[in-house]
């Protein structure tokens, strides 16, 4: 396909913000890109801050990964937190090569402080040096490592639930598959923010973004060729790694999706949530029109952010029943 296709176009005041953003975004990022990325993206101190405001604690806690490894998670919790509540396994995102296991807490967060939940947030390793089944199986070590310590760490186990957005979002999709695969833990829900999906590229929203908006095809197809390598788009693909190939969606927790309709991962999203309800699975789906990628977190003070997000809280609220 030469030509972009028409998309739907972005709401006016996000296309404001992506107007300031302009040179912050990542547009056609490529793998030269990368290390320079990672370190404009360090963490800082500023996440103590933020956990500090919010009276919440942070426990690192160093856990075996896939094959073994030594990998780091965070356990997360109010400071006043006693007993047992809602627990939640998060996956960050950054397209699968950047980013650290505080990237989404702004999403997170107020899971915690309202519900008293217990958060632990993984770091799995990156791609390219870590690829496929690297990060997939990091989650499910970490998600084992939380289940088999749900006690302690204060979480109910009938009321914990995974969550990631973009790559994480596909990281958590994966995730619930292997753990219904392996019987391992029992999820009570996933909530899957803009899930990265679908290796193949070939959808019609990932034509439409290209070279605009938050996190374009080209951006895209860097990061499933870091985390595939040569095996991207052929039929040597695991559905844990490209969770849009699974043919059998029964079984799984329920689900929350949202998107927006201007970003790449709209189509693949509502083909997901289309087939989890196939499949017997119940879903929530949400796309909101005019969104690019991640605008709840790069543009939360718009109107439209602070409905995506009221609503995805309003889901996690129902489903760990505080």
């Amino acid at each position: 396909m030469t030509d972009t296709p028409a998309r739907p176009p972005f709401d006016p005041e996000l296309q404001a913000v992506l107007d300031l953003l302009r040179d912050q975004l990542p547009v056609g990022f490529t793998a030269e890109m990368i290390p320079l990325a990672r370190q404009a993206a360090r963490a800082d101190a500023s996440v103590d801050d933020v956990l500090a405001e919010a009276s919440v604690s942070r426990r690192d806690v160093t856990i075996p990964g896939y094959e073994g490894a030594d990998i780091v998670v965070s356990v997360l919790a109010r400071e006043d937190h006693t007993g047992l509540g809602p627990g939640i396994f998060h996956t960050h995102g950054g397209g699968m090569i950047l980013g650290d296991r505080f990237l989404g807490l702004p999403q997170i967060l107020p899971w915690i402080v309202e519900h008293d939940s217990v958060a632990v947030t993984v770091e799995y390793r990156l791609a390219p040096e870590y690829p496929d089944p690297y990060p997939v199986e990091d989650c499910y070590a970490g998600l084992l490592w939380t289940a088999e310590h749900a006690e302690e760490l204060g979480i109910d186990p009938e009321r914990f639930i995974i969550a990631g957005a973009s790559a994480g979002g596909g990281l958590a999709a994966g995730t619930a598959l292997l753990a219904r695969d392996r019987q391992g833990p029992r999820l009570a829900g996933q909530v899957l923010i803009y899930p990265m999906l679908d290796d193949r590229d070939q959808t019609i929203s990932t034509a439409q973004i290209d070279g605009i908006g938050a996190w374009d095809r080209v951006s895209n197809l860097t990061g499933w060729t870091a985390l595939l390598g040569d095996r991207r788009g052929t039929t040597d693909v695991s559905v844990y790694a490209a969770p849009a190939r699974a043919t059998d969606l029964s079984g799984l927790p329920p689900a929350f999706i949202d998107c927006g309709s201007a970003e790449v991962f709209r189509d693949e999203d509502v083909a997901y949530a289309s087939a989890l309800w196939e499949a017997g699975v119940q879903a929530e789906l949400h796309v909101w029109p005019g969104g690019f990628h991640g605008f709840d977190v790069l543009a939360s003070h718009t109107a439209l952010a602070q409905a995506m997000t009221a609503t995805r809280n309003a889901w996690v609220a129902r489903h760990i029943g505080t």
